[in-house]
Order: C-alpha cells, then structure tokens, then sequence
C-alpha cells in the first residue's frame, strides 16, 4: 500500500497462502510461494512483507549483492540469510550486516533453534534489548548459524 509517497503492508495479505496472491492475479496455482524478480528499491526489497513473496534481485557480484542487501536491512539489526559456499563472501557479509541472527545455508528459522543452533525462541530483542528472549543480562547477544559447510558433527 503506498500513502504519501512510502509503502507498508495491505495487513488483510499478511500471514496469507501464496495461492491467494496468485488467485488475485488471475492465475490458478498451488504454489506455496510466489517467487519475483525485481530491482533493490521495490517495496517487495524494502517493506518486511510477512507473506510468502520472495524477491530476487540480479547484481553483478559480491560486493554490490552486500551493498544492496545491508540498505534493504535498514539498520533493524535483526536476521540476515546467505546462501553460499564460500566462507569469504559469508564473513564479509555477517561483518557488513551486523545482525542478531546471521543464518547461513539455511531457511530463517534455522536462526530460532528449529534445525539449527540453539534455543527455539520466537522473539528477538535485538540491539534494543537482551536478544533472544534470555532476560539474564543486558547484552547483546548474536547468533551465527551455518548449515552444510563447515558442520563437523
């Protein structure tokens, strides 16, 4: 939805199955996820959505998929994902971002304990609070998930 030139989301869409998305685009799927290729300024880039939307945007290496990926964070400080196999390109974001979940090879969840490392939590305090929901101190703590590469198990 777009009011006075910024975007947020249409809350009736959020939490909603893929089908109805694209139901309402005319097509008839049972797709639980609608997968788009956009820029790196599209609300779908911009807005935390809370839908089964995933916007891909092309970017000519490393270096520029860091730059656009940290500006579309925001500074919430919250979750990151990548997906790579190289250890260089995954420490050069975690270090970029800065987040309180940094999940590597792995779907977001992982970050919350369910598949991954840790505590299964579904709330994230982030640089504003403890972190995940451990009131024990005043901290900030991060978590750092990788799946795949370098699990020695």
């Amino acid at each position: 939805v777009e009011k006075d030139g910024k975007y947020s989301i249409n809350k009736k869409w959020v939490g909603k199955d893929a089908g109805l998305f694209l139901k309402e685009l005319g097509i008839k799927s049972d797709s639980r996820l609608v997968i788009c290729e956009t820029d790196a300024n599209h609300p779908f880039v911009q807005v935390e959505m809370m839908m089964p939307v995933l916007p891909i945007v092309r970017v000519a290496d490393i270096d520029e998929a860091v730059e656009k990926a940290v500006a579309a964070e925001h500074g919430n400080r919250h979750s990151a994902h990548i997906h790579s196999k190289n250890v260089d390109n995954l420490t050069k974001f975690a270090r970029a971002v800065e987040t309180t979940i940094f999940v590597k090879n792995a779907p977001s969840y992982a970050g919350i304990g369910a598949g991954g490392e840790g505590y299964t939590t579904f709330t994230i305090a982030g640089p504003t609070g403890e972190g995940l929901t451990a009131a024990h101190s005043f901290t900030r703590q991060r978590r750092c998930v990788m799946v795949d590469g370098l699990h020695i198990v």
